[in-house]
Parts: C-alpha cells; sequence; structure tokens
C-alpha cells in the first residue's frame, strides 16, 4: 500500500477516530496529534478571529470563524491526498512525509488571520505586515514547535515555507499547487462554507467530490490539473467564485462598510506610524479578537475621525455611507483606469479633492473623512485556468480553451468584472451629492489628484 494512504489522519477519514462536526454535517477527523496541535493557544485564537468579518453586516448568518475554515481546509487536504496517492506519478514525485507538511499547511494556513485582515493588507500599508509574515512567530511559539517537531517530526519552518510558497522542488510544486492554485484546497472550503453561512446557494453546488475524482498532474508533472471528467465540474467553480465575490465580498454595502473601516484603519496608521513602538502596537491589535480590536482603534489615540468612523460602524446606531456613483471596466473604463489599482493614499487625496468640491457646491463644509472611493486593490485575484487531461487524446488543454464559461470569465482580468469603483458618502450629504455631475467633478479631482 501506497505510505501516504496509511498516514493516520487519512485513515481516519473512515475510522472511529475521534470527530469534530462542522457545518453542514461535515465530520473531520481528529487524531491525538492533531487535537494537540488545535488545542495550543494560537490555534484556539481563529475561534475569535471570523472568516469574512464585515461581510456579516449584509449576510448577518456569516459570522463563522477562522477555526471552522481551518479544520474545513485540512479535511479537504486529506481527500485531496487519498485521490492523488492512487495516481503513479504523484505518488512517484510527492512522499509520505511531504504529505505531513500539506497537512500541516492546510491545518495551519490562516494561524497568522488578524481581525478585518484581507481589508487592512489591501491597503498595503508600511510596515504593516502580511497574514502570513505575521502567522510566522505563532509557527515557531514553543506551544506549536513542539507539536510539530515531536508528534509529527518536522520543523516549523518546512510548514513555513509550504505556505509561502518558497519550495522549489518537485513536490513542492504540487503540493503548493494543492494549498494555493486554480483549484485548490482553501477554495474548495471557503466557497462552500461561506455560500452556507451567507445563506446564498452560489458556492454550494459546484460538485467538489466530482472535482476531487477528477484530480491529476499536469503533462510536466508540476502542478495540479484536473481529467475530462471534471471540467463541468471545475466550470461551476469558476462561476461560483465569479458570482460569490460579485455578490458576497464585493456587495455595494459590504465595500461601503469596508471602505469605512479602511480608512479609519488607514487615519490610525498614519497617527500611529512613526512611533517607535510601532511594530508592537500593530503586535498587540492583530492579535485581539474583533471587539477588542475595535476599541483599542478607538481609544488608543484618540483620533477624531478614526472614532467617527469606526463608531458609525459598530456603534449602538449603525450608520453606513451612501453610495453615489459607480464605475466598472465595461460601462465606464476611462475613469475605472485611472482609480483602479492606484496606492490607497492617492485614493484618500483625490476623495479629499472630490470633498472640496462637494464642499463649494451645496455651501457647507464637507470633512475630507466623509467622502470615500473605494477601488479594487492593486493585488489581483489569481485567474482561474488548470490543465485539462483528455486520456484519449493523451494531451492537455488549458480550461480557459475549451470551455466557453472560462474563456469569457477568464478572457479579461477576473478583477476587472466583479471589483467596482465605487464613491461613498457620509449619508447627510447623498441627496444633495447625487443632484450634482460627480463623473465631471471626480475627473477634476483625479486631474488635480498627485
Amino acid at each position: 500500500m501506497n505510505a501516504i494512504l496509511e498516514i493516520p489522519e487519512i485513515v481516519a477519514l473512515d475510522g472511529p477516530a475521534g470527530l469534530i462536526r462542522i457545518p453542514q454535517q461535515i465530520d473531520v477527523p481528529v487524531t491525538p496529534r492533531v487535537l494537540r496541535l488545535i488545542d495550543t493557544p494560537e490555534f484556539q485564537r481563529l475561534v475569535r478571529v471570523s472568516q469574512l468579518g464585515l461581510v456579516s453586516f449584509v449576510y448577518p448568518a456569516a459570522n463563522h470563524n477562522r477555526f471552522e475554515h481551518s479544520l474545513g481546509v485540512y479535511r479537504m487536504s486529506l481527500l485531496f491526498l487519498r485521490q492523488l496517492a492512487h495516481q503513479t506519478r504523484f505518488a512517484d514525485a510527492v512522499t509520505a512525509r511531504d504529505s505531513l507538511l500539506l497537512i500541516l499547511a492546510a491545518l495551519l494556513h490562516d494561524l497568522g488571520h488578524w481581525p478585518f485582515c484581507h481589508p487592512i493588507e489591501d491597503l498595503n500599508l508600511p510596515r504593516i505586515p502580511q497574514h502570513e509574515a505575521f502567522g510566522s512567530q505563532f509557527l515557531h511559539s514553543p506551544n506549536v514547535a513542539r507539536c510539530l517537531r515531536e508528534d509529527w517530526g518536522v520543523e516549523p519552518a518546512e510548514v513555513t515555507e509550504l505556505i509561502n510558497r518558497r519550495t522549489t522542488t518537485i513536490a513542492g510544486k504540487i503540493l503548493g499547487s494543492i494549498l494555493s492554485g486554480p483549484i485548490d484546497i482553501d477554495k474548495m472550503d471557503y466557497l462552500y462554507r461561506d455560500s452556507l453561512h451567507a445563506g446564498v446557494p452560489y458556492g454550494q453546488n459546484f460538485d467538489s467530490p466530482r472535482l476531487i475524482r477528477s484530480l491529476c498532474l499536469n503533462e510536466q508533472g508540476d502542478r495540479l490539473a484536473i481529467s475530462q471528467k471534471g471540467k463541468t465540474a471545475a466550470e461551476l467553480m469558476v462561476f461560483a467564485r465569479y458570482v460569490m465575490f460579485s455578490e458576497v465580498y464585493w456587495h455595494p454595502a459590504v465595500r461601503s462598510a469596508t471602505a469605512m473601516f479602511q480608512r479609519a484603519f488607514y487615519l490610525w496608521h498614519q497617527r500611529n506610524v512613526s512611533a517607535s513602538d510601532f511594530s508592537a502596537r500593530v503586535d498587540r491589535l492583530f492579535r485581539l479578537p474583533e471587539r477588542e480590536m475595535i476599541e483599542l482603534l478607538m481609544t488608543a489615540d484618540q483620533d477624531p475621525g478614526t472614532i467617527q468612523l469606526l463608531q458609525a460602524l459598530f456603534g449602538s446606531q449603525r450608520t453606513l455611507y451612501k453610495r453615489i456613483a459607480h464605475y466598472n471596466c465595461y460601462e465606464s473604463e476611462i475613469i475605472y483606469r485611472q482609480i483602479a489599482q492606484r496606492p490607497y493614499h492617492w485614493t484618500v487625496a483625490c476623495s479629499g479633492q472630490l470633498a472640496k468640491m462637494l464642499s463649494a457646491r451645496i455651501g457647507r463644509a464637507v470633512e475630507p473623512n466623509q467622502v470615500l472611493i473605494d477601488a479594487p486593490p492593486a493585488g489581483l485575484e489569481v485567474q482561474f485556468n488548470v490543465d485539462v487531461h483528455y486520456e484519449k487524446e493523451g494531451r492537455f488543454r488549458q480550461l480557459g480553451s475549451v470551455s466557453p464559461v472560462v474563456q469569457t470569465l477568464a478572457h479579461r482580468q477576473f478583477d476587472d468584472f466583479v471589483k467596482q469603483v465605487r464613491i461613498f458618502v457620509e449619508p447627510s450629504l447623498a441627496v444633495e451629492a447625487r443632484r450634482l455631475p460627480i463623473n465631471e467633478m471626480l475627473q477634476l479631482a483625479i486631474t488635480s489628484t498627485h
């Protein structure tokens, strides 16, 4: 028998081992060594970090946490390995020890997430770590490191390298594509789980069992691919991802809340970044649960703009900013291209120029923080294109070349279709602002912003 199939966690998929049940009626096998990792303070911290953060403003049941998601990704890694272990090319390239690294990376890949992590990362601010780098300190903590060495026989640095896609071996490339790629264990779990908790059908119906059964390696043998039998399931997954972004992750009200939070954090960052102990302040802030993090942001420096925005979001009466204009790449391409992927400090300056123009037009003071430009960040989503193996023909083709669905969605950058540029204002300004020629004013604001 292939040694991969004898890994206790894979055996436990069908055995009487301990189980943790996660929605929707999914049993996650938990061996003693997995349980010891889960019980560490570093992993238990994920119970207090929500998966979707501000999405719950629109979808109130979407309050699941990174703990649940991590268990789901861990289980998905076992399913992928069990399927691929039966294939000679995979078994020749990937050892049982390599497979342990994937299992651990799947379980621990979100260890560095903090509350509202992605909105903060999208700002790309100086001296703010990426969550993978922040997570490295947790992977090397005494509790986790001891478990990895004593129970699994691996070093924390090995798991970190795989999570960060720094491995250059064939096995490392294969496992890296399983962890992060067009069809990966992270997407396979979060699309389903986010859709389930949000109460929408979009991410729950792409037939993941069939997709898993179709897994194979590409022609070069260094990356994940699928057989022809998984083509339809892969197309459905592409469409599910597209709809989840357009209807959930980038819902206008979600983006209003995101724009407000991002500006509040930006103001806090600007006020604190020059402090000699800034790194210690960030470390303390990012280790906190959501409510405590919000309270610290509101009280640490008494910045009026930060407090005002966070009170509007998380105070006793929620007051979301209103959308007065939006631009996408196919209806308003010129404005879209002028704003999308710009550095965040530029969008702040541009919205400040727009606030001055609004103030002049309506005859009363409009504060810079009352006008927000929400734009696609510089970091782009991974394009979805995977190789499809046509066994009878003995050749591989890219899914985008044989699928009208994928070809349509991947013909232009995924981000261009699902992520719009939006202008939000404080609610008391919305009625008057909508009567004004916002397009012309925005063009002037863009021209005058350097």
